[in-house]
């Protein structure tokens, strides 16, 4: 690390941020408060600082409950988007701005359906990350860099709740507080560790991306999944997970407090018959109504007739490489190109001091290795790289250490098929 991230003794209390500069602002409920705050922060300067509470584990999907904001002269604002659901006049007055969120991409996808995109983005976790700190949270960053502390014991509350206690509106306002001083101090970090552009490769790509495709067969991402055997019992499973999807989504809570994960994998091993099976399942005891019983029950059922040609796949259907696990048996030479490769990008970025998915995303490297260009020069590599959407900053560092592990590995195997030509 440099003397940027060092300035703060690590003997240093890091001094508690407690109350709001301003105090806490009024929460903005209605299209008058809204417009004030618009022009606010229209006439503001300089970066806007930007966060998002959401009731995850609590409403059914990811819609943000609060929205803060700070900028230079125009000071806090805490909106509500349920109350204020069209934000699009802020996000034209806050067009030209540079955006400051903490883990971006858990954010702008809320901040989206409401009408907030930036065009030009500083994400300071990422930013972290790049400039190589172990602990990225915004809690760790502001004290290690800035030697202030952020209390963050209501990070993880319902906040659908209405009205919102005082206590989590001084939380929430605070969040944003020094969110544009870190953002300044980690872009001097960044510049003095001659990754500022690599950073900014990444903000940019960020704010550029499309929205996520829906992902396919969501309900593949049931936790323990893996206990599961037999075709027949993946589309129990399945029947289970969209039954209550359904519900959840109709009573507007998370999946997880309709049924958990674990009862759902419970009953698909067990394949209950009647209800008293399916009572004795666990997660299905006599504190479940009956009504819904017979809702699950009905489930089970309907993963029990479903024809044979049409049950789910024993794996998820993927358009990319086998599992690293199978290359050896399928491919020797793909496995010791992954392998090389695998080391290359390890060893350089500890030598950056960032971690690896960071440097690369790990599928680029499995999906080259696996289908490498004919011929794996330093510049074929690149080129397949970038397909596949690396910045060319990751290109510039990872193509020749790919292509030379690549190289190796086609040695090492030209070398053992003449040996074994030799022997026979």
């Amino acid at each position: 690390m440099t003397d940027a991230v060092a300035a703060i003794p690590e003997e240093a209390a890091p001094v508690p941020l407690l109350e709001p500069k301003e105090g806490i602002p009024p929460v903005v409920v209605d299209e008058e408060a809204l417009a004030a705050t618009v022009a606010a922060f229209a006439a503001g300067t300089g970066p806007v600082a930007v966060d998002a509470e959401r009731a995850s584990g609590y409403r059914y999907g990811q819609r943000a409950y609060l929205i803060q904001l700070r900028r230079a002269g125009a000071g806090s604002a805490l909106i509500d988007p349920i109350a204020c659901p069209d934000l699009s006049a802020l996000g034209e007055a806050l067009e030209d701005a540079e955006w400051v969120v903490h883990a971006a991409t858990q954010d702008l996808p809320c901040l989206a359906e409401v009408g907030l995109r930036p065009k030009r983005l500083f994400d300071t976790e990422l930013a972290g990350r790049i400039a190589g700190f172990a602990r990225v949270g915004l809690g760790p960053m502001t004290e290690h860099v800035l030697g202030l502390s952020l209390a963050k014991e209501h990070s993880a509350v319902d906040w659908s709740t209405r009205p919102l206690p005082e206590p989590w509106l001084r939380y929430a306002a605070l969040d944003v507080e020094v969110l544009v001083e870190l953002r300044d101090a980690l872009e001097q970090e960044l510049d003095a560790q001659g990754k500022l552009e690599w950073a900014l490769e990444e903000f940019a790509a960020i704010a550029a991306a499309p929205r996520p495709a829906p992902r396919t067969d969501p309900w593949r991402r049931t936790s323990q999944l893996h206990k599961i055997r037999r075709r027949r019992q993946l589309a129990v499973v399945r029947e289970l997970w969209l039954a209550r999807d359904r519900m959840a989504q109709e009573r507007d809570v998370s999946p997880g407090r309709v049924l958990p994960d674990a009862a759902i994998v419970n009953a698909a091993l067990a394949m209950p018959l009647n209800l008293a099976a399916l009572q004795a399942v666990a997660g299905f005891g006599p504190r479940v109504h009956r009504r819904q019983l017979e809702q699950w029950l009905a489930a089970v059922q309907r993963g029990r007739e479903i024809p044979e040609n049409q049950l789910p796949p024993s794996t998820a259907p993927h358009d990319g490489p086998p599992p690293p696990r199978a290359w050896a048996e399928k491919d020797p030479v793909a496995a010791a190109r992954l392998s090389g490769a695998r080391t290359a990008v390890s060893e350089l970025a500890e030598r950056h001091h960032l971690p690896p998915e960071n440097l690369i995303t790990p599928d680029h490297v499995r999906r080259v290795s696996w289908e490498p260009p004919a011929e794996s020069t330093a510049t074929n590599v690149a080129a397949a790289l970038r397909r596949l959407g690396a910045r060319q900053w990751q290109v510039d560092l990872v193509a020749p250490a790919m292509a030379a592990a690549f190289a190796t590995a086609a040695e090492t195997a030209a070398a053992a098929a003449a040996t074994a030509a030799a022997q026979n």
